[in-house]
């Protein structure tokens, strides 16, 4: 337990600190931010915004969809599963809740003019909550099915997410990275603890 407390830490303090190095990554992260706007191809806006939101529909789905296996096939080891993966994406975004309004960053749009709002957010930039959650699902899902089929489909779309916030306009890069670290992290500190609690049951 003491390990996933200071694991947990850990990617708290990463999170502040990246931003306390804003200066050094500021023009790194609107350079980039203006590359992939500015030049980006306007088609693929609402399939960006659906890819965006598909996190509205995965994030419920599938810890419902798993319990609701577990109950009708009696299945426990599905049913601690899904509380595990649908666990760790609420911690997540409570985690992410808390930095955002420790670190207190600005959405691009509020401070870069070459910036559209495509996703229509409003709020904190660092980090990015969409991503978090994203790989944490798929962090999770990763840890309790370790097969390719499951790790590489679900990291695949985790990333897509992840992209599709800069080309929207809502989040910088290094939102990204620390909404990923924060997810993918939540979800293995709560799969360690879920492993320890099993082990107390059997």
């Amino acid at each position: 337990m003491k390990r996933q407390k200071f694991i947990y830490l850990l990617i708290i303090f990463s999170a502040v600190g990246a931003y306390c190095n804003a200066p050094l990554q500021a023009n790194f992260d609107a350079e980039i931010l203006r590359a992939i706007h500015t030049n980006r191809n306007i088609s693929l806006d609402r399939t960006m915004l659906g890819v965006s939101n598909s996190l509205y529909v995965v994030l419920p789905a599938i810890p419902i969809g798993l319990f609701v296996s577990g109950v009708v096939n009696n299945d426990k080891d599905l049913i601690g599963n899904s509380i595990q993966i649908g666990s760790s994406g609420a911690i997540s975004a409570i985690t992410v809740y808390g930095l955002k309004q420790i670190i207190r960053r600005d959405r691009p749009f509020v401070t870069h003019d070459f910036i559209e709002n495509i996703g229509k957010e409003n709020g904190f930039s660092m980090p990015s909550g969409h991503t978090a959650v994203a790989f944490s699902l798929a962090t999770a899902m990763s840890l309790q099915y370790p097969k390719w089929y499951i790790i590489i489909p679900s990291y695949l779309w985790a990333s897509a997410v992840g992209y599709s916030r800069m080309h929207l306009g809502v989040h910088y890069l290094t939102d990204v990275i620390i909404g990923a670290i924060v997810g993918a992290g939540v979800s293995y500190i709560t799969f360690q603890i879920e492993k320890e609690v099993m082990k107390k049951y059997r």
